[in-house]
């Protein structure tokens, strides 16, 4: 990627170059040209070229190198200078600096690549943002079964407890191993669901049922909270893959119970809102 960015600004500089070089010939001809015509015309004479010919050779090659190096400088100015800009952040980009942006002036077509490129750059910060929170709360909520684990398998193995006392730890331990299977599956499905380009085996079902169906799924845990049910959920049909979106709903109750403070609220709320299908779920835990 780099050795590419630095092949295509030394391809700008020989660019700039040879536009240097052609708008010199280009203005050469041009006055050359107009004597021609001058010449034609009779608005100049032979003459006239014969005593003043060292002195018009002289101001031609002057005019001909100012105009073809103001006219060079424009174009720089107007094509060469926004891409080299645009260059130097997409290097910045592929560097890992996401709050990259990059400002054009001049006419409206660099002006909307600017804007392209930074709403490209906005959304890698983003992603790179959520990345980051991803694995920073995955690591943490992955570490804390790992670790009662394994402080309750070495309380097993010291030996010296009673049944009951084994029986409550065997339990932890399941408890735990199931919990952190069950991440492990959520982790593997929305990695599925990322990658998922064409979505397949999609029905018509009622959406609403649907909802009502994963929430009675996790009856015990909101008793177990005594949480406050708040559920209005709106008829509504939908096409899509039920299986996947079943997997949503589950996500989104499950954090909802468990980051809830026990005799808190449960809200789920599904229906039409501006012309779209919207589902809701909040809780009143700390965020």
């Amino acid at each position: 990627m780099k050795n590419d960015l630095k092949n295509s600004k030394k391809q700008i500089r020989n660019l700039y170059v040879l536009s240097l070089v052609m708008v010199i010939l280009v203005v050469s001809v041009v006055v050359l040209v107009t004597w021609y015509i001058l010449l034609v015309t009779g608005a100049v004479t032979v003459d006239y070229l014969e005593d003043y010919g060292e002195l018009f050779l002289f101001l031609f090659i002057v005019a001909s190198v100012l105009l073809g190096i103001g006219l060079a400088y424009v174009i720089s100015i107007l094509v060469f200078k926004p891409i080299n800009i645009l260059i130097n952040g997409i290097e910045k980009l592929s560097a890992g600096d996401y709050s990259v942006r990059v400002n054009f002036k001049g006419y409206m077509a660099m002006k909307n690549l600017a804007e392209k490129f930074n709403n490209l750059a906005a959304e890698l910060e983003k992603t790179e943002i959520l990345r980051s929170d991803f694995v920073n709360n995955f690591s943490h909520e992955f570490k804390t079964p790992i670790v009662s684990i394994r402080g309750f398998a070495r309380q097993l193995r010291r030996g010296n407890i009673s049944p009951e006392l084994r029986d409550e730890y065997l339990e932890i331990i399941e408890t735990e191993a199931d919990r952190l299977a069950r991440m492990s599956s959520n982790v593997l499905l929305l990695s599925k669901y990322e990658n998922i380009s064409i979505v397949s085996d999609i029905t018509e079902f009622s959406l609403d049922e649907q909802i009502r169906r994963c929430i009675l799924l996790f009856e015990r845990e909101w008793t177990g909270k005594k949480l406050e049910l708040e559920i209005e959920l709106e008829p509504v049909t939908y096409v899509f893959n039920e299986e996947m979106l079943s997997h949503v709903w589950n996500n989104l109750i499950s954090n909802a119970i468990r980051f809830s403070m026990p005799g808190g609220k449960l809200c789920v709320w599904c229906g039409m809102e501006r012309g779209r299908v919207t589902v809701k779920v909040s809780d009143c835990g700390q965020g």
